[in-house]
């Protein structure tokens, strides 16, 4: 589908002069807290703001249910005094209402105990500049073209299939802004971003019951996000491949995490080896850096620098560089992800994490899912996970799944009401392959994983 913008919409789309001209207002209020904290005896101070402004819309069964536009963004202002620190902050970014934050900052500080971890990351880690990653594409956000999307999706799918009989909505929505982070070092930088999503959620139904299942597709840049056809086809296929569920016996069988939910699992890793837990001594991964905990043909390596990636970012939310680097190699662990608190706490270096990771590129070993199922030959192909219940200080794993029933390398029925367990380091390192069905809405790029056994618990 072409994605082209109305012309008469061109009002609805924010430019690029207007957002970077926000920013430099924005910049000239974080110089400005930064500034005042030091005449008020600060030892040192940091600074940031995440403004966006877009539009939500949703649809169900033809009609428009919401539409929803958005202006948000706080300034944040943290002041220390030695290794004393307060936060305040405001919406406000008049001179006066930040001169009012950074003293309600200071009041704290007075009165917070001191924590000899406090403080700001390091000097000499911070961004020397701010690349242009390519991260902002804005996109008409009038409600006319947001909710043609919506509709254009919803009603398409309910047409595809005569056992599609309800829906739970469509939705649409469109966002750009940027974040400014400053602080005493001199470091101040900023950067613009834009995110656009679709999704559809439909209803199938037969004689043995309903199912509900979706798809929706994600991008920084309009022409990247999926046609409202495609999105609604995915979502119809998905749903109908779900009818007629049946339960299975409780064995131990080989399990295969589709794409789109892979990354979920390598996301208790992410929580696994960060700073906080670790220094907590509250994961099941303590100690085991430069140890190999997944298997020696695996590499997991991360890009923040990607050009137009979801996940992309010249530093983080502390002004440190993010920089390409292994994080497993060879099975191996690389690193620990840690904030500049975290690493003060474990003598270490702080690894450019604070906020979150950037691009993680999993390796494969180039099967596509069919190949995948052919190899584990009989067991579970999981599609969806519900459930908490995993617990990283020991690694116990325990969810509810959904997904279907593989015989002879093929694909044979869907199956529901299953719950599937094992412990997270085991799994870890008894993954036998990974395929090259890399799903790119995700930070973490990984196909789907197969894993040798795991307890399925069904009747």
């Amino acid at each position: 589908m072409d994605h082209g913008m109305n012309q008469q919409a061109n009002a609805q789309i924010p430019t690029r002069a207007e957002l970077n001209a926000d920013m430099e207002q924005v910049e000239a209020a974080v110089r400005e807290a930064l500034s005042y904290a030091k005449q008020l005896g600060a030892s040192a101070a940091e600074c940031a703001i995440s403004r966006s402004r877009g539009i939500n819309v949703g649809t169900r069964m033809g009609e428009v249910e919401t539409v929803e536009f958005n202006q948000d963004g706080a300034l944040g202002i943290t002041l220390y005094r030695g290794q004393q620190k307060g936060s305040a902050s405001t919406t406000d970014l008049s001179p006066s209402a930040i001169r009012a934050s950074v003293e309600k900052a200071n009041d704290i500080a007075r009165y917070t105990t001191a924590d000899p971890f406090a403080g700001l990351a390091d000097a000499a880690a911070m961004a020397t500049e701010v690349l242009d990653l390519d991260l902002c594409h804005p996109a008409d956000q009038s409600a006319e073209f947001a909710l043609s999307q919506a509709l254009a999706c919803e009603r398409h799918g309910l047409a595809q299939d005569p056992r599609i009989v309800n829906s739970d909505g469509a939705g649409y929505s469109s966002h750009v802004g940027f974040r400014v982070y400053g602080n005493s070092h001199g470091f101040i930088g900023g950067y613009l971003q834009s995110r656009h999503s679709l999704s559809c959620s439909l209803i199938g139904q037969t004689e043995q019951g309903m199912e509900r299942d979706y798809s929706y597709s994600l991008a920084r840049n309009l022409a990247d996000l999926w046609s409202p056809e495609r999105v609604a086809e995915e979502a119809v296929a998905a749903t109908v491949a779900r009818l007629d569920s049946r339960k299975i016996g409780t064995a131990s069988v080989p399990v295969i995490f589709r794409s789109d939910i892979a990354h979920s699992l390598l996301g208790h890793l992410v929580g696994a080896i960060s700073g906080a837990n670790l220094y907590r001594r509250a994961s099941f991964l303590l100690d085991k850096l430069g140890e190999q905990i997944l298997p020696s043909w695996l590499t997991i390596h991360e890009d923040p620098l990607v050009k137009g990636a979801l996940a992309s970012s010249p530093f983080d939310q502390e002004g440190v560089a993010t920089r390409a680097r292994d994080i497993i190699k060879d099975g191996v662990l690389q690193t620990y992800l840690l904030t500049s608190y975290a690493a003060r706490k474990m003598q270490m270096q702080a690894t450019g994490h604070a906020g979150g990771i950037h691009n993680w590129y999993v390796s494969d070993q180039g099967q596509d899912l069919a190949a995948l199922c052919r190899q584990m030959g009989t067991g579970l192909l999981v599609t969806e996970l519900m459930g908490q219940g995993v617990n990283l200080v020991n690694g116990d794993y325990s969810r509810g799944v959904a997904g279907f029933w593989v015989e002879n390398g093929e694909i044979q029925y869907p199956v529901a009401e299953i719950t599937i367990a094992g412990n997270l380091a085991d799994m870890l390192g008894n993954i036998v392959a990974i395929g090259d069905d890399r799903d790119p809405r995700y930070g973490i790029q990984c196909g789907s994983i197969l894993i040798e056994s795991m307890k399925v618990a069904g009747n």
